[in-house]
């Protein structure tokens, strides 16, 4: 088996060799629960789920982490502004959170540790960096990390300390011994929740929980550490200085880092007011779609976010599914041969589409052992959907009859390949029923009256009557429907406004 990945650390891909044999842990950073998810957190989720599933589909057992940091600065600003406990707010967005990762359709990790559950272990981390020389108290109780004592920082986002250090902001009255240094502890401020230490009572600095808590699951050394790409610096930084520093270990042997999530060509942000929340999109479209969209770019690419783009995904999820609703209706598991078809032995049709209907395992499986490659993956499934509607469409009754063991074989195939990534699991009728009734709801029209009228272009179309077929087209266009026509049918969708295709 070889399984490359792109390691932030090294910069370059590497062939993937766990700690132990068969056995992988993977941490990846959750949110800060003081409001509702956001796309963001819904990508870098989804892109751990992902990657655990699939290598436990190559055989792997997987134990997959992900923290929640349930005490902070914004988590107390939300609950003094709503006047209740800050253990409040974080309960309310935790349960929100796993909710609509739930709804998205993710698998809940092993272990979903939390900052206010990890506290002795993250006390016993500054400790020992104190004791090793890398971290120093203040006299206000604070405890700071002594960032020039550790020769390495820097080697994960490639920055120069020297040249930090000659453009950092010196504040006035600091009890840091360089402006570089950073906050492992937090001495106590009055209205703010506290732990008892050896430094006075106070609370974690952000960087130190998630070298507490990982360490904590998998020990000095462990396989993945992820995140989004803008954690690389300060955070995952910080976490390799402190974790190595105090205990010793490699810490993470490989970083993952998923790109950014940006809207309409704009990072996302609630100062630009393109934020997007998961919540609202799980109710505008269904969660496969979301799953397809995100995952028909590369996860260390940055995702565009539009309408455009969504009602794409959205297309290329009903042609996968209508597919399998053909192929369901054709071929049971029964009709799955012992070996692969010869194409010799085929009519020409079907010698025409044997390696895509065949060889999508192969092709797949080899993609995605290319750094996770999901959206060259789903290439592979679009080309083997195109097969499958060619025989459909193309093959007579004689030619499909001899296509049945090959049509089997897709069919086992996109099923068992879709579920290694999360997708294609959902019952395709009743699946392609809530995709169209989304659609009709949007425009506020029935879903028969639309079908009908597509129904009777078609027909318009097949005699070539192109008068009538332009003025169904056109009645349509007038109740906001856009048709999509293709070799396999045509399919329809809400018609995209000019500003939210930008």
């Amino acid at each position: 088996m070889d399984i490359r990945i792109y390691n932030t650390l090294s910069r370059s891909k590497e062939r993937f060799e766990p700690l132990e044999e068969g056995k992988v842990g993977i941490y990846f950073c959750g949110p800060t629960v003081y409001s509702s998810a956001h796309i963001g957190h819904a990508r870098s989720a989804l892109v751990f789920d992902v990657i655990a599933r699939y290598l436990r589909f190559r055989g792997f057992d997987v134990t997959l982490a992900r923290n929640y940091t349930d005490v902070d600065d914004k988590i107390i600003r939300r609950a003094n502004e709503e006047g209740v406990a800050p253990e409040t707010i974080a309960e309310r967005y935790i349960e929100e959170y796993a909710r609509d990762m739930r709804d998205l359709g993710l698998n809940e990790p092993d272990h979903t540790p939390r900052v206010t559950e990890t506290m002795d272990a993250i006390i016993e981390m500054v400790t020992q960096l104190i004791d090793n020389g890398h971290a120093y108290a203040a006299d206000n109780g604070d405890v700071y990390f002594a960032v020039q004592t550790w020769p390495g920082y820097g080697e994960l986002s490639g920055r120069d300390p020297e040249q930090m250090l000659a453009g950092a902001r010196v504040d006035v009255n600091d009890e840091k011994r360089s402006p570089m240094d950073f906050a492992l502890w937090k001495a106590t401020k009055p209205g703010e929740p506290s732990w008892p230490s050896p430094w006075g009572e106070g609370r974690p600095g952000w960087h130190i929980e998630c070298s507490a808590m990982s360490t904590q699951l998998f020990g000095d050394t462990f396989d993945i550490h992820g995140g989004g790409l803008d954690l690389v610096f300060p955070h995952h930084e910080n976490e390799i200085a402190q974790a190595r520093g105090a205990c010793g270990g490699h810490y993470a042997k490989v970083w993952m880092h998923n790109g950014i999530v940006r809207i309409n060509a704009e990072k996302m942000s609630k100062s630009l007011k393109n934020f997007v929340t998961l919540r609202d999109m799980l109710q505008a479209v269904e969660p496969e779609v979301i799953r397809t969209f995100m995952l028909d770019t590369h996860y260390r690419s940055p995702v565009d976010y539009n309408a455009e783009q969504l009602a794409d995904a959205e297309y290329l999820s009903e042609r996968i599914y209508a597919a399998l609703h053909r192929l369901d209706g054709f071929v049971g598991d029964d009709d799955v041969p012992s070996s692969t078809p010869e194409v010799e032995a085929l009519p020409q049709l079907c010698q025409k589409v044997h390696s895509a209907l065949c060889g999508l395992r192969e092709r797949f499986i080899s993609t995605m052992d290319e750094d996770f490659n999901t959206a060259g993956a789903l290439g592979h499934v679009c080309s083997t959907v195109r097969a499958v509607n060619r025989l459909f469409s193309k093959g007579d009754e004689a030619e499909l009859l001899a296509a049945k063991p090959l049509l089997a074989l897709a069919r086992r195939d996109l099923r068992e390949l879709g579920g290694a990534i999360g997708l294609f699991q959902d019952d395709p009728a009743a699946y392609l029923v809530r995709l169209r009734g989304r659609r009709a709801a949007k425009l506020d029209v029935d879903v028969a009256t639309v079908t009908q009228l597509v129904d009777e272009r078609n027909e318009a179309r097949q005699t070539r009557d192109w008068e009538r077929a332009d003025a169904l087209r056109d009645k349509l266009d007038a109740i906001g429907v856009e048709l999509l026509d293709s070799p396999e049918g045509t399919t329809w969708r809400p018609r995209i406004p000019a500003q939210d295709a930008a």
